[in-house]
């Protein structure tokens, strides 16, 4: 059994950087990425959807997420929806069960588009609520890294503009299209900003709607790689660094990935992480635990496979995607521990 050397948080910013570690960091970032599952919150009675609008009740369950999993980090806010609904959305703040989701994009193409200022998202109630709960985290707990979660540039556009539509667009309103994801960029720059301005140990950016399936190689490279290398090279002034997460298989775009500016990868189940590592010139890797597994499978079989994950040298541990919140905290703890344990 391994014995820990370093806290939490030395442990994911030496990785980070590229250093020698104990042991693999073993995290889960927020957004997308959420632990806050129903076994959690019915043990500590901090509960979604209330936890979504306030510091304190966000900051609590973010807490109770670490104690309870075994992941090593705060991961906030708990859904995709935060970018969206400040720029314009409504929101479908879910229930104890169920994620909010957007209800309804505030607009039908990227010609109507209204271009919001500067500071809109990071101005709302609820980017409010995620800034201050960072604060509160790491000002309490400064051995624990706190990751600030961002949906990705791709996604937030397609969560305002119909996404069909918005899809559409990227090939046939190229112009139109760029502009505004370049205004929803200048958007998250903004917002990630302050979460790094109050303590995020490392910014996050997930965007599942900016896949090799759904793009195809040319649209990923001239969208997806563009605008989050835009937001990475803004978070990597602030010192700080970026995670980011692509969904879905991830083949027909591997020479674009080499191109992205995050110190990490963060790939989904489908995906063999040791030869994405090795084909893509030692690449930092992290995941990729099934989320099926973990929402399915038996602690046994889910320790095994996070042992086989940790043969692979893959850089830090964590669930493939979006977990289930139906996900059973004993699988959870089983992967936590078998990292733990080395």
């Amino acid at each position: 059994m391994i014995v820990d050397v370093l806290s939490p948080k030395e442990r994911l910013k030496k990785t980070l950087s590229g250093e020698a570690v104990d042991r693999p960091p073993v995290i889960c970032p927020g957004g997308m990425m959420n632990a806050a599952i129903v076994d959690v919150m019915n043990k500590t009675g901090h509960t979604l959807p209330d936890a979504h609008h306030t510091s304190d009740k966000m900051s609590d369950l973010a807490y109770d997420v670490y104690e309870n999993t075994g992941f090593e980090n705060f991961g906030i806010p708990f859904c995709m929806t935060v970018e969206a609904e400040a720029l314009g959305s409504t929101i479908n703040f879910g229930s104890l069960e169920c994620e909010p989701k957007i209800q309804k994009e505030v607009f039908p193409s990227v010609n109507d588009v209204t271009f919001l200022p500067a500071g809109t998202i990071e101005n709302c109630n609820r980017a409010g609520a995620v800034i201050q709960a960072i604060y509160l985290l790491s000002e309490k707990h400064p051995e624990i890294p706190v990751i600030g979660s961002l949906t990705g540039p791709i996604s937030t556009a397609a969560s305002i503009v119909d996404p069909m539509t918005f899809l559409k667009q990227l090939r046939r309103e190229r112009e139109l299209s760029h502009q505004v994801i370049d205004y929803v960029t200048e958007q998250l720059m903004g917002y990630a900003k302050l979460m790094a301005d109050n303590g995020a140990t490392a910014i996050s950016i997930a965007d599942p709607t900016a896949t090799g399936e759904i793009l195809g190689p040319k649209i990923f490279e001239e969208y997806a790689v563009y605008y989050l290398n835009k937001i990475a090279d803004a978070v990597h002034e602030l010192r700080i660094p970026v995670i980011v997460h692509i969904c879905g298989d991830v083949r027909m775009v591997k020479p674009q990935l080499q191109k992205l500016h995050s110190e990490i990868l963060s790939v989904d189940a489908i995906v063999d992480l040791k030869k994405l590592k090795d084909e893509l010139n030692n690449t930092p890797t992290m995941g990729n635990i099934s989320t099926y597994l973990l929402e399915f499978g038996q602690p046994d079989t889910v320790f095994k496979q996070a042992k086989h994950l940790l043969s692979k040298n893959i850089d830090i541990l964590a669930p493939a995607c979006g977990l289930s919140t139906s996900t059973p905290l004993t699988n959870i703890t089983a992967f936590t521990s078998a990292v733990k344990e080395g």
